[in-house]
């Protein structure tokens, strides 16, 4: 990105700015490259939004700290990693793979000489293309028995009147079971709002949401991932 496309007006570009221009001159010898993703990335932040500064190191422990802060009344959350490390984590695909996603494919560097970032789009991309459907399946599967688990909890805490704890429990059943649908569709998310509110489960209660679980349970099983099952299938991945 050239500093032309910079819009130093903004408040979060211009920390975001400032920041890269701080780690670059103490660390000049360490850094690989540099970027923002989320909101700013997408070219929709607001007041209020994050700066979401990732640094790519040359080798580990150099560098700046993993740190998150405010800064002149802006959130700074500010990550780190080697350039092998960053490389292999865009490979990995995990049950938060929904929410992670985002930050492989939609960044804004800052500083690139050698095109890391897009390698790391490239690198994630490529794993898309070889996942079989099974794997997506059984992530989500891991995805179900937590939100699973939080519903029961939390119908459980509203019988005793417990509303506080039930309503935590059903944001984290809610967000799970959005992980569920994000998985078997191959969709992500740009956070976990988005993930419940495109999901359709935003507005859900007990009751409509327990029927989405168990239209869920329904999906995975026909899919060869059923969510219960013999002593021994627990071993078989």
């Amino acid at each position: 990105m050239s500093l032309d496309e910079i819009d130093l007006a903004n408040p979060r570009w211009y920390l975001a700015t400032r920041l890269r221009d701080v780690i670059l001159r103490r660390w000049s010898a360490e850094v690989r490259a540099i970027a923002v993703h989320g909101s700013m990335a997408h070219g929709d932040d607001a007041d209020g939004s994050d700066v979401n500064l990732f640094v790519v190191t040359y080798r580990p422990a150099a560098g700046p700290r993993a740190a998150l802060r405010r800064v002149d009344g802006i959130l700074v959350d500010l990550s780190v990693a080697t350039g092998d490390e960053g490389l292999r984590r865009s490979r990995e695909l995990t049950h938060r793979w929904p929410l992670e996603a985002d930050r492989y494919l939609t960044t804004r560097d800052l500083f690139d000489p050698g095109g890391w970032f897009a390698a790391q789009r490239d690198g994630h991309l490529a794993r898309l293309a070889e996942t079989r459907p099974a794997e997506f399946s059984g992530l989500a599967r891991r995805n179900w028995c937590i939100a699973s688990a939080a519903h029961a909890r939390a119908v459980r805490l509203a019988e005793w009147y417990e509303t506080d704890g039930a309503l935590v429990l059903m944001a984290e059943a809610r967000l799970h079971a959005a992980l569920v649908t994000g998985l078997l569709t191959r969709t992500y998310y740009r956070s976990r709002a988005d993930a419940v509110k495109r999901a359709g489960l935003a507005g859900a209660d007990m009751t409509e949401l327990g029927a989405v679980l168990k239209s869920q349970a329904e999906e995975l099983t026909a899919r060869g991932r059923p969510v219960d099952g013999p002593l021994g299938a627990l071993f078989d991945g």
